[in-house]
């Protein structure tokens, strides 16, 4: 398989992280955002929204978006599972996810950000404002639902959670730990979500997320 992606994007880092819970081998293209290279002819031909990260299958099937990726890489091996057993639980845990890449990731990706400062003429400092914002404002969010959670868990007769759900990373997890680290570099505030941080922590003592973040990408200084 080969992964086009950018070291710092949050949804190319979703797809390293399952690619490296589930051990499987791939090929790292870089894709430099900041240079454009998306847009360039080559790479924009093969993916609609000319966006990473785009994985090409072992028999060349191109896929984009990294919650359809991911979703594919469960379905074709489903060891070790990203998913929970009990459909209950996948919803559950798709839910945390897409409180990620739905709510949050689409208000502070780079084309936003760049909107807000070249068409509407955001000055920097408001636009970190909002990024800031936006981010802790769907954290709260999210730590909220991990409380709900907890107590479901616990009316259901289930161990507390280590990470998103249960103890072995799920799909959840590959979501939040990017947005975590992408809040870190805009300076977001993180305290008081002793749940949301402590499943960030948690997963990054697991060596697949620590062998998919963006410092340990062969392009993390371009």
């Amino acid at each position: 398989m080969q992964l086009y992606n950018y070291f710092r994007s949050s949804a190319s880092f979703r797809v390293r992280i399952a690619l490296q819970i589930k051990g499987l081998p791939y090929d790292y293209i870089p894709v430099h955002l900041l240079k454009g290279e998306h847009h360039a002819p080559e790479y924009a031909s093969r993916v609609g929204d000319a966006l990473v990260p785009l994985m090409v299958t072992d028999d060349g099937a191109a896929l984009s978006q990294s919650m359809a990726i991911i979703e594919y890489l469960e379905e074709t091996h489903p060891a070790p599972a990203l998913l929970p057993p009990t459909p209950l639980a996948r919803a559950r845990v798709r839910a945390l996810a897409q409180m990620v890449a739905c709510e949050i990731h689409p208000l502070n990706n780079p084309r936003v950000l760049k909107y807000l400062v070249r068409e509407l003429k955001v000055e920097e400092d408001a636009k970190n404002a909002w990024y800031r914002h936006w981010v802790r404002n769907g954290l709260e969010a999210f730590e909220r639902q991990l409380a709900l959670l907890a107590q479901a868990r616990a009316a259901q007769g289930l161990a507390p959670s280590v990470l998103c759900w249960g103890d072995t990373p799920t799909l959840a997890d590959c979501c939040l730990v990017p947005q975590i680290f992408n809040g870190r570099r805009f300076n977001v505030n993180l305290e008081g979500l002793p749940l949301t941080m402590g499943a960030f922590d948690a997963s990054m003592a697991l060596p697949a997320f620590q062998k998919a973040q963006p410092s340990a990408c062969p392009d993390h200084e371009a």
